[in-house]
């Protein structure tokens, strides 16, 4: 049985922000970025840790004031009409917040009244919600005997029991397994078929290239590229990658001039060197009729995480 949500789809976006600002102190966490989010489609934010992209969603769903800078959400101010957006909000926080001593039906059941929803309509809701995210058989199991797939899932139904014009999902899937994730991005990806706008932050690449029709990369509080998953290849990586290991650093650094002479672009790191090219097989067959000796060798499509990783760098910050 579908949800029926019934989402706006306004011509106008949901999300604009112009210059948008945070500071914390003498510390910039958003340093002036612009943002637009068009009615019905899923955007996302990705960035390393401190990039600012929890910064930006805090102040998107009205819990932390900009510092400078514009930004409308859903047609209103958030620093003046705070509790006319998160009315119409469905915030789907990183941490669960759910009442371990209810159970699930109770979790969705009491949540829908602090919309003032009549309990009527909420028990409704409460049963469509539990069958979205498949939890039905489990709707009068205490919330702390669940697994932590399911009390996502039930954050997520939780989340839309006001049918919310704009849903905010921090990190959705992060510590699930994989079976678990690839259940949620499902429950997802049919809010955004039945017209649903979606803004999520995420760690994971797979997610950002299965769920969102647009993103943006953030770094140091700046965007630093904008576009569908698709285009940001296009544009910041190459067709392929081959990925090629030798079985010693003396061999990897003698390679390394051939390598600089085929490929478009080099990357040595501490256990392969990636070879970024249009075409790998020909690359790797030129490659071989040279004598070229690898240990092991990989030609893959280039992905969003290669981007990202060209964009933000491999060194991981704290």
């Amino acid at each position: 049985m579908p949800v029926a949500c019934t989402f706006v789809t306004t011509a106008p976006p949901l999300i604009v922000a112009r210059g948008l600002e945070k500071r914390f102190g003498a510390s910039v966490a958003v340093d002036g970025i612009d943002v637009h989010v068009e009615a019905g489609e899923a955007f996302g934010f990705l960035g390393p840790n401190g990039a600012g992209k929890t910064s930006t969603m805090r102040m998107i769903g009205c819990v932390s004031p900009r510092s400078g800078g514009e930004l409308s959400v859903l047609g209103f101010d958030p620093a003046t009409d705070g509790p006319q957006i998160r009315a119409r909000l469905g915030v789907v926080p990183q941490e669960d917040t759910l009442d371990l001593e209810l159970t699930v039906r109770e979790n969705v059941l009491i949540y829908g009244r602090y919309f003032d929803l009549p309990r009527a309509a909420i028990r409704t809701r409460a049963d469509e919600l539990l069958e979205f995210v498949q939890l039905t058989d489990r709707s009068n199991d205490r919330v702390d005997n669940l697994s932590g797939g399911m009390k996502r899932r039930l954050t997520i139904a939780r989340a839309l029991v006001n049918r919310p014009d704009l849903v905010l999902l921090d990190e959705p899937t992060t510590g699930l397994d994989p079976q678990a994730r690839h259940l949620v991005w499902d429950r997802l990806y049919r809010l955004k078929r039945q017209g649903a706008t979606l803004v999520l932050t995420t760690h994971y690449m797979d997610e950002a290239e299965q769920l969102c029709d647009r993103l943006v990369i953030m770094d140091a509080g700046r965007i630093v590229a904008e576009g569908s998953p698709r285009q940001l290849i296009e544009k910041h990586a190459t067709r392929e990658v081959v990925e090629l290991r030798f079985r010693s650093e003396s061999v990897q650094h003698a390679a390394l001039p051939r390598l600089h002479a085929i490929g478009a672009r080099i990357e040595e790191l501490a256990d392969r060197v990636l070879l970024y090219t249009n075409t790998g097989e020909a690359d790797v067959e030129r490659l071989q009729a040279d004598g070229l000796e690898t240990e092991t060798l990989l030609i893959r499509r280039a992905s969003l995480e290669d981007v990202f990783l060209t964009l933000t760098g491999r060194t991981l910050e704290e």
